[in-house]
């Protein structure tokens, strides 16, 4: 298992298949689209088939062998 984290900072949430993009688990946006409209991805257990779903902080996503945890921002910085 590939353990991930991405803090997000400056905003609320970030849709699925822009964090799958951004965190490398796909090698482009389409084929993150597809993997979630397939059922491959689960958001804290559960498939996901929404392309933009919002992840917010406290969301584990899971993909393959790769697992992410969205971290809210610490409020000090």
């Amino acid at each position: 298992m590939i353990e991930l984290s991405i803090q997000l900072s400056g905003q609320e949430y970030i849709e699925l298949n822009k964090l799958l993009k951004l965190m490398n688990v796909v090698d482009s946006g389409g084929m993150a689209n597809q993997m979630i409209l397939d059922g491959e991805v689960k958001v804290n257990g559960n498939p996901a088939h929404e392309k933009r779903k919002k992840i917010r902080p406290g969301d584990v996503v899971a993909i393959g062998d790769h697992r992410i945890e969205v971290i809210a921002q610490d409020p000090e910085l």
